[in-house]
């Protein structure tokens, strides 16, 4: 091997390494614990958790989703306004989609409710969809809670949770499916799967350490722990 190959060598080899350090750097900056500061001086009691602002192409995301979150907020110990009270409580202030709740001014939410945060969530895609003869379930979404009292924001993340199921044997798969199960059937499995991802992806929005919510005055483990994840 000559000295120019060499050196060729060597130089490919640093940058090489360069490149691993730089996505090594930009891994560890965007798994950074958060500031919990706010969250902590304004610990909220009870939390409005908002019918999700749906752009995904489901049109029943949004109502789908709720209820995973409501459950999620819940067992992480707020105390989370019942969905079925919540629905009836805008309703009966003109209040009817989910743009328009999100759009309330926080001095609303307060009079309507008396909430101490507020969360905020996009549903940015949501369901199943086939690339090919392979199935993937996406669900990607972001989140933010907001004090009412003072406007600020205790907590935001983001979630992209995907799980593709058939490659390989994915032919025989769908078309024994579309043949065989009735079509009933074929759409509640859909359902079924589309929301157990749902669930698994709002837990990994919500609970991880150092980036998830923390545990609210109703847990036991409320104050034991820095991040609550």
């Amino acid at each position: 091997m000559s000295r120019v190959q060499r050196r060729i060598i060597a130089r490919a080899a640093t940058v090489a390494l360069l490149l691993a350090a730089v996505l090594l750097a930009s891994g560890c900056a965007s798994s950074a614990a958060k500031d919990y500061s706010l969250f902590r001086v304004n610990m909220p009691r009870s939390i409005l958790v908002l019918p999700p602002l749906n752009e995904s192409e489901d049109i029943n995301a949004g109502s789908a989703y709720l209820s995973i979150a409501s459950e999620a907020i819940g067992e992480k110990g707020f105390y989370v306004f019942p969905v079925a009270l919540v629905d009836t409580l805008m309703r009966d202030n003109g209040l009817t989609s989910a743009a328009d709740m999100h759009a309330l001014p926080l001095s609303s939410i307060d009079e309507i409710t008396g909430a101490d945060a507020v969360l905020y969530i996009t549903l940015e895609q949501f369901g199943q969809k086939f690339e090919g003869l392979d199935k993937t379930t996406r669900v990607r979404a972001r989140a933010s809670l907001v004090d009412v009292g003072s406007g600020q924001e205790l907590w935001q993340n983001t979630i992209d949770h995907q799980h593709g199921g058939n490659r390989g044997n994915a032919s025989g798969h769908v078309l024994n499916t579309l043949i065989a199960a009735p079509v009933g059937q074929l759409f509640s499995s859909v359902s079924d799967r589309v929301h157990a991802e749902a669930r698994l992806a709002h837990y990994r929005l919500v609970t991880p350490t150092g980036r998830g919510l923390l545990f609210g005055p109703r847990h036991p483990l409320h104050g034991s722990e820095e991040t609550g994840g």
